[in-house]
């Protein structure tokens, strides 16, 4: 999960990270009244999850509570990148003598941690690190061992960071490990880390991501999801502990198992050329136990979109065998009643597979349809949504 600015500033704030004073608002007239609080220059700082907010007019330098109030309306409801402005944070301004880029994040392909820090921060990390690598010092973290203070030493003397800044840097990245650690995060990234003309080392933007795998140990983050913002359709997925991601073809997908439904996928849109271009509506796996309740709420979240025109249900049965699948659409269509109105293509294989056909050849219900191979049940339910 990927938290707003502000989101971040606050458990920068809570871990000890020096931060600067930000109020987040949703209106221009409470904007208006934030920049009043901080006084004097305040940055009116679009809140959207994705970076280039400068760039598109997102990030706004004023000097008093009218002007917040006018950049606040300008920025409300913008569209940056895909992503609406519900949000805008007033954050008090600061005095910049230099600009340093600082991150720790986690390096799959090595198992490791690894801590990326520049003394050129401000622009995008990705650009820096492509035309100029050698300003990118790039430090392995040991899990085990993290970032004290002989750690954050070498980070900082390999990014080449002044002599006279290093106590007050080290003691900075050390509490910005110590969020990493503390929250479960893959990723904490400070661009740009700044030296404020008062001599001190500040987090002015932050950014976090955080392992969802972790959630369990952290009730506290379920405040932080963006709801708002979220799909209501992977809404309801996520509330029936589906694994459901939508696109936005025509073909609904059901599948057990990740990998079966990446390949159906694949295949319903090999299919879908030769039927004016469909294309698979949604990723779900229903993962291993594919009984009428979770069979029901699959369908339900797949037939709730309006784009689907045709379902492809395709199921290797494994340790749920195919009649216990079988039974699970029958008992799932029975439950939906008039909900389920779309033509469903079923294609069932593995443990148990000729009961599974014949439970549902009995159940004789208009809607479904048999295929004996993923080909052909991929190529009959692109035929159905292209004929919808």
């Amino acid at each position: 999960m990927d938290l707003f600015e502000y989101q971040a500033r606050d458990l920068f704030e809570s871990y000890g990270v020096p931060v600067l004073r930000g109020i987040v608002v949703d209106t221009p007239q409470e904007a208006r009244a934030a920049a009043e609080q901080l006084g004097g220059t305040v940055v009116v700082k679009a809140q959207v999850k994705t970076g280039g907010r400068g760039k598109a007019g997102g990030v706004k330098v004023v000097h008093n509570p009218e002007d917040a109030e006018s950049a606040a309306a300008q920025i409300l409801g913008m569209d940056i990148k895909g992503h609406k402005v519900r949000k805008v944070m007033i954050a008090a301004g600061a005095k910049i003598e230099r600009e340093f880029y600082f991150s720790v994040l986690l390096d799959r392909a090595n198992r490791s941690y690894l801590s990326l820090c520049s003394v050129e921060g401000g622009m995008e990390i990705e650009v820096l690190a492509v035309e100029r690598p050698e300003a990118l010092a790039r430090v392995e973290v040991e899990p085990t061992v993290g970032i004290d203070d002989s750690k954050a030493r070498e980070i900082l003397r390999a990014a080449k960071f002044p002599d006279d800044l290093i106590d007050k840097a080290a003691a900075v990245l050390i509490r910005l490990y110590e969020v990493y650690k503390g929250e479960d995060a893959t990723l904490v990234e400070v661009n740009p880390l700044v030296l404020t003309a008062e001599g001190e080392i500040v987090a002015l933007d932050g950014k976090i991501t955080l392992d969802d795998n972790a959630a369990f140990r952290h009730p506290g983050h379920e405040a932080l999801e963006d709801t708002a913002s979220e799909d209501p359709l992977e809404a309801k997925a996520k509330a029936a502990d589906l694994n459901y991601v939508k696109l936005d073809g025509s073909v609904g997908i059901i599948g057990n198992g990740a990998g079966l439904v990446m390949s159906t996928l694949d295949v319903v849109a090999y299919a879908g050329e030769r039927h004016g271009n469909v294309k698979p509506a949604n990723f779900l796996d229903i993962g291993g136990g594919a009984s009428a309740e979770v069979m029901a709420a699959g369908l339900d979240v797949i037939l709730g979109d309006s784009q689907v025109k045709a379902v492809f249900v395709n199921v290797f049965g494994g340790i749920t065998a195919c009649d216990a699948v079988a039974n699970g659409i029958v008992g799932a269509l029975a439950s939906l009643g008039d909900s389920a109105n779309k033509p469903l293509v079923v294609r069932l294989d593995g443990n148990n597979v000729e009961e599974g056909r014949r439970i549902l050849k009995a159940a004789n219900h208009p809607l479904v349809t048999l295929a004996d191979t993923m080909d052909e049940g991929a190529d009959l339910a692109a035929k159905l949504a292209a004929a919808a």
